[in-house]
């Protein structure tokens, strides 16, 4: 079969085979009385494992040794070629996101569009100070993406860091509060403790509303966050989870300050009042749990908290009842 049937069918060109010959990868097994390349059935089938290898990315070097060498097995050669793709298709989707972040920031000019890829490029710098920079300077001259933004603060380590990045965020032009929720549910717990924390720092609607579907989050970090951000921004949807909060012990003081600070106006306060004689109430509360209800009571205004400390005053577990006794001093004026 001459070169030219040979490449019609089997799909590779003239030229190409003429470059396999050159390395002495595949060479006719004869020539015409003319002169011209003559393939036998067994050369091309040599030419269809080449083109079956290369499409395995193997190079021309590494078929030939492939075909040629009879003890050649292929577990080590495939096993480096699975390292190499895969970092070859890592180091694709980096360009590929920096490549759509310096998309969504739509500069100008070319100047701009440096501007922000020096900026994404200090947001991943190893230098704390440098991200911390790029950070407070984003969003001046430089538009820098959400998303970027978003990345970085899940990943910082460095409160301070963090903090900038939350600041950046804030004055972003939104989006935010979506991401963070999403990364809610990732499977690693710091990712999501990061997100929440970032998420209690954005002012808004969008983020609060994020905050209150936390507060059904299956991680306790996650609900408590939430809990006690809404209760700082006076929120009493939050009360459920702070209660909680206390009879676990997670966190338990900052969530009692924070019932305490929602207890501002007297309807509010007889409503936790309640709900904390009711955790007091239940059986299945257990006696460490119920000594830091009855503390909690200590910052809750109003006849409903007073009639609860004075009925706990009697209660049967000795260390209950000389807190709620003391409590009771201490809103008397006696103590």
């Amino acid at each position: 079969m001459l070169i030219g049937e040979v490449a019609r069918r089997s799909g590779v060109s003239a030229r190409m085979l003429r470059h396999y010959e050159s390395l002495g990868l595949v060479r006719p097994s004869g020539r015409t009385g003319s002169g011209y390349r003559e393939y036998s059935g067994a050369d091309i089938r040599r030419i269809l494992h080449i083109e079956s290898l290369r499409s395995l990315g193997l190079s021309l070097r590494e078929i030939g040794r492939a075909l040629d060498d009879p003890g050649f097995t292929p577990s080590a050669l495939v096993g480096d070629l699975i390292r190499q793709t895969r970092a070859r298709i890592a180091a694709e989707t980096e360009l590929l996101t920096r490549l759509r972040r310096l998309d969504a920031a739509d500069p100008a000019g070319w100047e701009e569009a440096l501007r922000v890829v020096a900026l994404l490029q200090a947001l991943g710098s190893a230098s704390a100070d440098a991200r911390q920079r790029a950070a407070l300077s984003s969003g001046d001259a430089v538009p820098v993406p959400v998303e970027a933004l978003v990345e970085a603060v899940l990943s910082e380590p460095e409160p301070n860091v963090a903090g900038a990045l939350s600041w950046a965020l804030a004055r972003s032009d939104g989006g935010a509060a979506e991401l963070l929720a999403r990364a809610l549910d990732s499977p690693e717990a710091t990712v999501r403790e990061r997100a929440v924390e970032t998420l209690a720092e954005l002012p808004g609607e969008g983020p609060a509303g994020r905050l209150r579907e936390a507060l059904g989050h299956p991680d306790a970090v996650v609900r408590g966050h939430a809990a006690l951000a809404l209760g700082a921004r006076g929120e009493a949807e939050a009360v459920p989870a702070l209660l909680d909060m206390v009879v676990s012990g997670h966190r338990d003081t900052d969530a009692a300050d924070t019932l305490g600070v929602l207890a501002s106006d007297e309807a509010t306060a007889d409503r936790v009042a309640g709900a904390l004689t009711a955790r007091l109430a239940d059986t299945a509360t257990r006696a460490p749990a119920r000594g830091r209800l009855t503390q909690a009571l200590a910052d809750i205004p109003g006849p409903v908290a007073a009639r609860a400390l004075a009925e706990l005053s009697r209660d049967a577990d000795r260390a209950v009842a000389l807190t709620a006794t003391y409590l009771l001093g201490l809103r008397d004026g006696t103590r």
